[in-house]
């Protein structure tokens, strides 16, 4: 069973590897054990599964393995994500929750971009709304209108009918969201008592961040907006292009000297 022994919550909607919460479980397994085999596996099944889905559950018990040895796993992106947003963030999370719950035969890691967890207990399809991190911002008082546009805005990611919600009414946005393995009306219950909890603990709070084990509820005014994919591309594009006209400039510049070395030395 996975306990959070370190949580804390942040914003930043400049990076999807942003670090939000951990937990590791306090039962470790022996080095070199069949439950070491099995914990590999299902974390190489998580990053190379993140490279073509959003979401994806493994249970993995290798021949030979023991009942106490059988492993489970998950990891969910966030809904806006594209496929190499999303494998790039889960492969962090696993490479992080590796080190930080290292030997733990549980973890749990939430980043800004991807959910990912495993256990030797079965979790999977099981509704959880222990509280993993919740954190509010300063007060926002002086706009007589950011409460109401907040109520707007929770109200409709309370509304029900998708896993990944997201809602704006004016500056404020917010976006919630379930584990896929959840059912509808699990995921419905789960984010319901988030953003009650969001409401009576956050208050006129300028933004506030409610996640649960299972699902989570959040509201700003800075925005949730995942980087285009193509941004990359673009980014690399003009990297060519600088690197062609520093290239370009320092030939003109050699040629010029050379022009001017052959032209003393032939006077």
């Amino acid at each position: 069973m996975v306990s959070i022994i370190l949580t804390r919550s942040c914003y930043s909607s400049s990076s999807l590897n942003s670090f939000i919460y951990v937990g590791c479980s306090q039962l470790k397994y022996n080095p070199g054990s069949p439950y070491q085999s099995n914990l590999n596996s299902i974390l190489t099944s998580i990053v190379n599964s993140a490279s073509y889905a959003n979401y994806n559950n493994f249970k993995v018990a290798l021949p030979g393995s023991a009942t106490a040895d059988v492993t489970y796993g998950l990891f969910q992106c966030r809904g806006d994500l594209a496929s190499g947003a999303c494998r790039q963030c889960v492969a962090d999370a696993v490479a992080r929750l590796g080190a930080t719950c290292a030997g733990a035969t549980g973890g749990a890691m939430q980043l800004e971009g991807c959910f990912v967890r495993f256990d030797n207990a079965s979790f999977v399809g099981v509704e959880d709304k222990t509280v993993a991190a919740d954190k509010c911002g300063p007060m926002d008082d002086a706009d007589s209108d950011a409460a109401a546009r907040r109520d707007s805005v929770l109200a409709y990611l309370g509304a029900g009918g998708e896993y990944y919600r997201v809602s704006a009414a004016g500056k404020v946005q917010g976006v919630a969201q379930c584990v896929q393995d959840l059912s509808v009306a699990e995921c419905q219950d789960c984010l319901s008592e988030a953003i009650q909890r969001l409401r009576t603990e956050c208050g006129s709070a300028a933004w506030g961040d409610m996640f649960f084990a299972k699902c989570y509820a959040r509201y700003s005014q800075r925005g949730y907006t995942a980087k285009p994919e193509n941004d990359d591309e673009v980014e690399k594009t003009l990297a060519i292009f600088i690197g062609l006209v520093a290239g370009v400039a320092i030939l003109v510049v050699f040629l010029s000297f050379l022009s001017k070395a052959l032209d003393n030395k032939g006077s």
